[in-house]
């Protein structure tokens, strides 16, 4: 019996042992055996790899590409004129010896660590990049050649850590709130200027236009009233020669129709009322000799 148990006991010390002594490396990362706090070995292909158990220990660092976004800041161009930038980097960790040694844990916190650092390298060569160049260049589609120049300059700074920059991307460069408002407020009133010189070169216009249409109608209507003028004019003539040859023709008859259409004229309606001498020469012709001497002729 005790000699089961102890059997037992051996098998699962070596199973203890046995577990203790071997690690996987998965494919995502990479590992660093530790031998009293010192780097023993670096294991970076993925399988399954030996150390010595309660000596030796393993710590793992990603090994994929890593994001970092960097909190907003200003930079101010060669112009002066202020912008916010919002950035984002991808990085990825090449040598976990010296990534160790700078950030001096593992784990998240070492990510943490190294991710501080690395805002810092990336603001500084933003803000040296950014401020070489005009505002125009930032917000132009330069702005590729200006996102390789600051990762070509946080290259040398991230490697002392032990990080590869592999790319840098500029998300917004937009003015501050106060400078937008500002800017949006000259904008509309740059507009309004416009808007208004427009409207004073069409009201100008209109009045041109009204002015044009004005002298035609007068002309137009001068030279109608002139020819109605000459039509009135020619009628007239043209009954007043009816008129003096009729009268030349039979000059009884003429003064004859004229009295009767004065007559007419006179006396007609229906409350008139004449006060005049019956010798009166008006009445000639209603005398009933001399107007029926006259009808007679006719």
């Amino acid at each position: 019996m005790n000699k089961q148990f102890f059997l037992l006991a051996f098998v699962a010390a070596l199973a203890f042992v046995g577990i203790n002594s071997l690690y996987v490396v998965d494919e995502r990362e990479k590992v660093l055996v530790l031998q009293f706090g010192r780097v023993v070995a670096v294991k970076e292909d993925p399988g399954l790899s030996v150390k010595i158990p309660f000596i030796q220990n393993v710590v793992r660092y990603e090994d994929r590409i890593l994001s970092r976004e960097i909190e907003s800041f200003e930079v101010t161009p060669l112009d002066d004129r202020r912008l916010v930038v919002d950035a984002f980097a991808r990085y990825r960790i090449v040598d976990v010896n010296n990534f160790r040694a700078v950030t001096g844990s593992s784990g998240d916190q070492a990510i943490a660590i190294a991710g501080s650092r690395l805002d810092r390298i990336l603001s500084s060569q933003t803000r040296e990049i950014l401020g070489s160049v005009s505002s125009n260049d930032i917000l132009s589609s330069d702005r590729a050649a200006l996102m390789l120049r600051i990762r070509s300059g946080a290259v040398p700074e991230a490697a002392k850590m032990g990080i590869e920059v592999i790319d840098v991307r500029l998300k917004r460069t937009d003015l501050p709130r106060q400078n937008l408002d500002a800017t949006f407020a000259r904008m509309r009133a740059e507009r309004e200027r416009e808007a208004a010189d427009e409207i004073a070169r069409g009201n100008e216009a209109a009045q041109r236009v009204r002015a044009q249409a004005d002298r035609a109608q007068v002309e137009i209507v001068s030279e109608a009233k002139k020819e109605s003028e000459i039509i009135r004019g020619q009628a007239d003539a043209e009954r007043n020669a009816i008129f003096a040859q009729a009268f030349g023709a039979d000059p009884e008859f003429f003064e004859f129709y004229r009295s009767l259409s004065a007559y007419e004229k006179a006396l007609g309606g229906n409350n008139s009322s004449m006060v005049m001498s019956p010798n009166s020469e008006f009445f000639n012709y209603l005398k009933s000799d001399k107007g029926m001497s006259a009808a007679g002729q006719n």
